[in-house]
């Protein structure tokens, strides 16, 4: 079944209705020397539509809202194409998003493609919740990811927009667990600690490994969905282990992971 777009609607369309809206978070920043800028986005709204047609038949009334294109991605502004409106703006941006959407639709849920946006996204989120508001936010974390512009997006924007990855530029950054690297890239920023701006190896990247993360990920924010489980930060759903919000590697005010 077709998703139900905001864009596509006419107001009269929405008159008695109460519905769930997602809202695809994104970025604009690097991802190395091979895919593209909007990498976050594009994750973030393939599996916002996977989610969503995967409910329309018995699940909540859901509309998909047009995606947020930038976020918090100070710490790629040594690259250019980057465009990071920093976490103060991205939190004002979704608390007032939040508060007009939320006049008309009942819950809002924001699905998010950039790690960085959660300082700024979590407090907004939470601010909205003490309003009384009932919104929530969900990460796009695939199983087994590694940090940035490896084998995890690499496979994953094949699938979805291969004409757009140019594999003959794919190069190894560093591929120490992002728990080892928070020091020098707190200091030194992504650049000081990889050129090229990947951390991970893309090689071994596929399109089939991408459909699989892809629908995996879809799956659970089905299911996250259904059940409507809320923590005190805002997620919906439980953290895999270990996971919670960090807050930004950069010193600058404003900006972040």
């Amino acid at each position: 079944m077709a998703t139900t777009r905001l864009a596509d609607l006419t107001w009269p369309d929405l008159e008695r209705r109460r519905p769930l809206v997602l809202l695809p978070l994104g970025s604009c920043e690097q991802h190395g020397p091979h895919l593209p800028l909007d990498t976050d986005t594009a994750v973030a709204c393939a599996v916002t539509e996977r989610a969503a047609t995967r409910l329309d038949d018995d699940g909540p009334d859901l509309v998909v809202a047009p995606p947020l294109t930038y976020g918090a991605s100070g710490e790629h502004e040594g690259f250019p194409g980057t465009v990071s409106i920093g976490h103060d703006a991205l939190r004002l941006l979704i608390t007032e998003i939040g508060r007009s959407l939320l006049r008309w639709a009942g819950r809002l849920l924001v699905v998010n493609g950039h790690g960085g946006n959660l300082l700024g996204l979590a407090d907004a989120v939470t601010g909205l919740r003490g309003e009384s508001r009932d919104a929530a936010w969900w990460p796009c974390v695939p199983p087994g990811t590694d940090a940035h512009a490896g084998r995890t997006e690499t496979s994953m924007m094949l699938r979805l927009r291969a004409p757009a990855v140019r594999p003959d530029r794919a190069v190894a950054g560093p591929t120490e667990p992002l728990h080892l690297l928070m020091d020098r890239l707190v200091a030194e920023s992504v650049r000081g600690v990889s050129p090229s701006g990947v951390l991970g190896d893309p090689a071994g990247a596929g399109g089939s490994e991408g459909e699989r993360l892809l629908e995996h990920m879809a799956d659970r924010l089905a299911a996250d969905i259904g059940a409507w489980t809320v923590s005190e930060q805002g997620r919906l759903g439980a953290w895999p282990t270990g996971r919670s919000v960090r807050r930004p590697v950069t010193a600058r005010s404003g900006e972040g992971s």
